[in-house]
């Protein structure tokens, strides 16, 4: 291996090796350097300097070489300038100015930090202060944002809400709003609060709304708002789960009053299940025990009517049926299908637009999953900057 390929490995660019210690107690190895540079651009006044006022050495903790704690000493020249009369320190390439670790060091804390349980595994296991860890692990999750902060909106994003932490003074539940690209497979920003204003204001640096075609979402008046008026050009979708489950909480509540409360009853499973799916004798058993209670039993045929719904092909026929279950809603006299046809009737136009593009919001649920078990594994966030940030680099 070449001297140059060789310092590039072991130091830092433009970095001369001096000496050499291996402290086996420690596990400590140091490397003693000084800069082969022969001249500095002043920062004061942009002249190149070649006086030499004096020289100093510094510390820095460079990424860990075979397990062992790594420590470059450099000799830096300081440098008097020949126009301004001030006196500078050069800078070493891989090293930001006032820095005592060097970049590696940083990307390898990012690295460290994405591998270990919590900041204190990383803490012992790269041997850097907590305040130094805290602020290099977050500076470097902002600066691979950055290089995405600028992308344009994708043809199809997903949008939902989570909790991120219980308000202190109040005692509610305090929620973020999450936007996912579906095009490239990923989140694209994640917002505190769930208001229309407050989102477009978050948004709007975000270049090319008018690209996004298609928005998934639950049925939530709020988003469909803010998805109207934001993106001009774009299809909202009803996400196909939150419309098959609207019925679930009538079923279980009629269940519950004939069977009692135990979630563990295979009625429960039977009543929730598609009956596509169901044994033929069981059915046939289940639609005869159905027969004793009528207001289940038309619950349950409700429910049946949207999974047909959601068999149709093409939107011409989802039409059709979807007429067809809002006329036979018409005639009940359960307030639980009155209120579901008077969601189906808000919602026609979005639970049909379904049946154009085939999409969901499940790709939304699972990024929102994933949001909740790095609360948990954080035992939660304070900050919602830093929380953000760290969403939206392991969702990247």
């Amino acid at each position: 291996m070449s001297e140059s390929k060789l310092t590039k490995f072991l130091l830092l660019p433009k970095l001369k090796l001096i000496n050499f210690e291996h402290k086996h107690v420690s596990k400590t190895l140091t490397y003693y350097t000084e800069s082969t540079s022969k001249s500095s651009w002043c920062p004061n006044c942009g002249l190149e300097c070649f006086k030499i006022h004096d020289r100093r050495q510094v510390s820095i903790l460079d990424a860990p070489q075979l397990d062992k704690t790594k420590i470059i000493k450099i000799i830096k020249k300081r440098y008097r300038c020949c126009g301004c009369k001030k006196v500078h320190t050069e800078t070493i390439p891989g090293v930001q100015k006032s820095a005592r670790i060097s970049e590696r060091m940083q990307k390898h804390i990012l690295f460290t930090c994405n591998n270990f349980a919590n900041l204190k595994a990383v803490q012992r296991h790269t041997k850097v202060g907590s305040k130094t860890l805290y602020k290099r692990h977050y500076k470097q999750l902002e600066l691979e944002w950055r290089k995405r902060k600028n992308d344009p909106w994708p043809k199809t994003i997903g949008i939902d809400e989570h909790s991120f932490c219980r308000n202190k003074k109040y005692g509610h539940k305090e929620f973020a709003t999450i936007i996912v690209d579906h095009s490239n497979k990923r989140v694209k920003e994640l917002i505190p609060g769930r208001i229309s204003g407050q989102l477009q204001a978050s948004l709007k640096y975000i270049p090319g709304r008018e690209n996004v075609k298609n928005i998934t979402m639950d049925l939530s008046v709020t988003y469909k708002s803010f998805a109207q008026d934001f993106f001009p050009n774009a299809k909202i979708v009803a996400d196909k789960f939150h419309v098959l489950r609207l019925l679930n909480t009538a079923l279980n509540k009629y269940r519950k009053q004939i069977t009692g409360h135990k979630k563990g009853m295979r009625i429960r499973k039977l009543l929730l299940m598609n009956s596509k799916n169901m044994d033929y004798f069981i059915k046939r058993e289940f639609e005869k025990w159905l027969l004793d209670y009528p207001e289940l039993r038309e619950i349950y045929y409700a429910k049946e009517m949207l999974f047909k719904l959601y068999r149709c092909k093409g939107r011409k026929w989802a039409k059709k049926v979807f007429v067809k279950l809002t006329d036979t809603l018409a005639h009940s006299k359960l307030k639980e299908l009155k209120s579901l046809r008077k969601t189906l009737i808000s919602w026609q136009k979005e639970i049909l637009n379904y049946f154009e593009s085939r999409i969901t919001n499940a790709r939304t649920e699972g990024y929102n999953n994933v949001c909740k078990q790095l609360q948990k594994r954080a035992y939660g966030y304070r900050s919602f900057s830093n929380y953000r940030l760290r969403v939206l680099y392991v969702c990247q």
